[in-house]
């Protein structure tokens, strides 16, 4: 069954911007939550955790890019960029994840 975010987070009303992602439970740092970013070509995608997660200048998260390639199961045949979200720090429950933009300033 598709979930659009993972099981830990949810989401909330942030005193940062509009909607962000708020853990549900402790995060131990180093906590792989996801794919935020899928880029096909010269074209960038975002999933619904790289939608929600709001800009801060001392985040508690950090992404990085994988290169994939030569993908024969999926649909998509060529190489493509993702970027995963990770926890930098440890998130108490109800706390916002936050993260600072790297494809624009905000």
């Amino acid at each position: 069954m598709y979930n659009p975010l993972p099981k830990e987070l949810t989401l909330g009303e942030s005193e940062i911007h509009d909607i962000g992602l708020f853990a549900k439970e402790d995060i131990k740092r180093g906590h792989d939550f996801g794919i935020t970013h899928i880029q096909l070509g010269k074209e960038l995608y975002r999933t619904p955790l790289g939608g929600f997660i709001n800009h801060s200048d001392d985040p508690n998260c950090t992404k990085s890019m994988f290169r994939v390639s030569n993908v024969d199961d999926v649909l998509i045949k060529s190489d493509y960029k993702i970027w995963k979200l990770f926890s930098a720090d440890d998130i108490e429950s109800g706390d916002e994840l936050t993260l600072t933009y790297t494809f624009y300033k905000p």
